[in-house]
């Protein structure tokens, strides 16, 4: 019983020990944070607005560090034939941004394969998840974190298996690719599949480093909400972009794109009769998501303040150069030549193949933004005007009441409506 309250004696000496010389060492030296990426603390082009930080201790954090010179982190948050392959080009012309294009379609094919959108809970909180732990890791050009999701499984960090590669300058060109020099300004996406070797993640997570900033775009994720955890985090510096289109549109280009999947679609409007087991929710989640996400983009809470911009698609279309301008001013990046060229080779329509390609961007923008009111019978206008008109309302798009007023080209359904960035 004695060595036993000894033992405690001394256990309760050393802790206090203990507490005191943490204390001592607390208290001798000011306690040193890393510098996160903040207004505070970091400043464009590695330009500090505060005194600098002490570094002590902050090279065992190098992930904290690297954001020291601003890098940002830029999101197209959009959903399939809504336009986001277009404002995703238009970031991707820009010199020192590294884009990727819907890398999460990876994630997708290996957790849910043959699912566009589960709407099952389980299958939901698993995507998500994956999501956010892969477009955390690409935002820190950690490419290697993307093999995971690759089928088959890159042998040497290579692989011919990325999907839409070529949809991005800075996999098309050295150090990733030899095949082009820096006078191929534009190579188009097939000639850079074809021509490039395959795609050695070392050489693409190099050309994700060298670049000042990094622009990914998504489908597959629903809504603004489900990226809560991602805007959040100190070590990233998220711009988001919500790209929405009216979802008559969405519907037809999705008729016209994807023929099987919508085949029901098409009998309607070839018959003019709805098909009994037609799925409508292919529809009504559209419309459900840009309802929920849009709203609370809108509602303006604390954690998207300045990283949240929405953007309608029709807006775009009819003045690219002049959105694109805000676009990037949002961004805080300069808008370059390669980016105004691009916009003026690409919104004007073309009679080349590429143009006509279902995932291409060449095209007459402002004569395709309202095209559907073409493609779609009136009675399916109808059904869809009834089941989204709580988000056409909110996002400024009008309702037809009859077949004359929906072929009527010459008044547009596109109401004037300013959606200021959340600043």
């Amino acid at each position: 019983m004695q060595c036993s309250w000894k033992a405690v004696i001394l256990l309760a000496l050393a802790s206090i020990a203990i507490q005191y010389t943490a204390i001592r060492t607390l208290t001798s030296k000011p306690f040193q944070l890393c510098p996160l990426p903040s207004p505070q603390n970091c400043g464009l082009g590695g330009q500090e607005t505060d005194a600098p930080f002490e570094r002590a201790g902050c090279d065992d954090y190098p992930y904290f560090s690297v954001n020291a010179t601003r890098k940002t982190h830029i999101l197209v948050l959009a959903t399939t034939r809504s336009g986001s392959s277009f404002v995703g080009q238009l970031l991707n012309q820009h010199q020192e941004v590294f884009y990727l294009f819907e890398p999460l379609y990876h994630v997708q094919t290996t957790l849910i394969p043959r699912l566009s959108h589960s709407r099952n809970a389980a299958d939901r909180r698993v995507m998500l998840g994956a999501s956010r732990d892969l477009l955390r890791s690409l935002y820190g050009c950690d490419l290697y974190f993307l093999e995971s999701y690759i089928k088959p499984t890159p042998a040497n960090h290579t692989t011919d298996k990325l999907f839409r590669r070529g949809a991005s300058r800075a996999l098309c060109q050295q150090p990733v690719c030899d095949a082009f020099g820096p006078a191929d300004a534009n190579v188009e996406e097939g000639d850079c599949v074809k021509k490039c070797a395959a795609l050695n993640m070392t050489s693409a997570t190099e050309a994700c480093r060298e670049r000042r900033h990094v622009a990914i775009k998504i489908v597959r994720v629903p809504e603004i909400g489900d990226l809560r955890a991602l805007v959040e985090d100190p070590r990233l510096n998220i711009k988001v972009i919500q790209l929405v289109r009216d979802p008559r549109g969405i519907l037809s280009s999705r008729i016209e794109t994807f023929r099987d999947t919508y085949r029901l679609w098409r009998i309607w409007r070839a018959t003019g009769r709805r098909p009994y087991n037609l799925d409508l929710s292919q529809l009504t989640v559209v419309c459900e998501d840009f309802l929920s996400s849009v709203s609370t983009g809108l509602s303006h809470p604390y954690w998207l303040k300045g990283k949240y911009m929405l953007v309608r698609y029709e807006d775009l279309a009819r003045n690219p150069l002049l959105k694109t301008k805000e676009i990037y001013d949002f961004l805080g990046l300069p808008l370059d030549k390669n980016v105004e060229d691009w916009i003026h080779a690409n919104t004007r329509g073309s009679s080349e193949p590429s143009a006509k390609h279902k995932f291409g961007t060449v095209r007459d923008s402002a004569a395709n933004a309202e095209s559907w009111r073409l493609k779609l019978s009136h009675d399916m206008v109808e059904y869809t005007q009834t089941a989204c008109h709580k988000v056409l309302h909110q996002l400024g798009y009008r309702a037809v009441k009859s077949a004359e007023e929906l072929k009527n080209m010459s008044v547009s359904l596109v109401q004037d409506k300013t959606f200021v960035p959340f600043l």
